[in-house]
């Protein structure tokens, strides 16, 4: 593959801006972080860019949803609020996820594989930040219970192992991604999609 000028797509996160200590701001596809949980594959596939392979990494939102899926971050909030009967939150609930619909992220990685430009990092983000209060009260909508703050030590018991990403705040851009390749998320965002009931039916 080194020296080929092929395509070779592989996959972060965004959350892993907000870990590395983005905050205040969005993140953009600029941000690096040094090392790290999955930071080293992205490095190691961005520095495959300079030598000679059309490198890029698509961070992923930590929503991804649609009617295709069955395991993301959506379904275990929607499954938490169901065990528990509260659509839990932290503190005031103004921290922010974003969230992309699955068929524009589908779009972004044929992008990515047709044109994206050697050692480049791709945001698959349409909702660039969407408070974690109103996550949880549309999901408390769709289920008729309640949304609430919970404190932090018990953050564990209302929302399994998201209480580990839970007080995030990841606002993250995708404006160099739609300039580089021209993507534009098209299809509907998280809160109309979770309204349309599928991921209850």
């Amino acid at each position: 593959m080194i020296g080929t000028g092929k395509p070779f797509v592989t996959t972060g996160g965004t959350l892993m801006l907000a870990m590395a200590g983005v905050t205040g701001r969005a993140g953009t596809e600029d941000d690096q972080s040094d090392a790290g949980p999955r930071v080293d594959a992205a490095n190691y596939t961005i520095g495959l860019g300079g030598q000679g392979v059309r490198s890029s990494v698509v961070r992923l939102a930590p929503m991804v949803h649609s009617d295709l899926d069955h395991h993301g971050f959506t379904h275990a909030l929607i499954g938490c609020a169901r065990d528990n009967g509260v659509a839990a939150y932290t503190g005031d609930g103004s921290n922010r996820w974003p969230a992309v619909n699955t068929y524009d992220v589908g779009v972004l990685y044929r992008l990515a594989v047709e044109k994206a430009p050697a050692g480049s990092t791709l945001h698959a983000v349409a909702d660039t930040g969407i408070p974690r209060r109103v996550i949880a009260e549309t999901i408390a909508g769709k289920l008729g219970i309640e949304a609430r703050s919970v404190p932090d030590d018990e953050a564990q018991k209302y929302l399994g192992f998201l209480a580990g990403f839970a007080g995030l705040d990841n606002p993250t851009s995708n404006d160099r991604t739609r300039e580089l390749l021209g993507w534009e998320p098209t299809h509907p965002g998280w809160i109309q999609d979770v309204q349309t009931g599928h991921y209850f039916a």
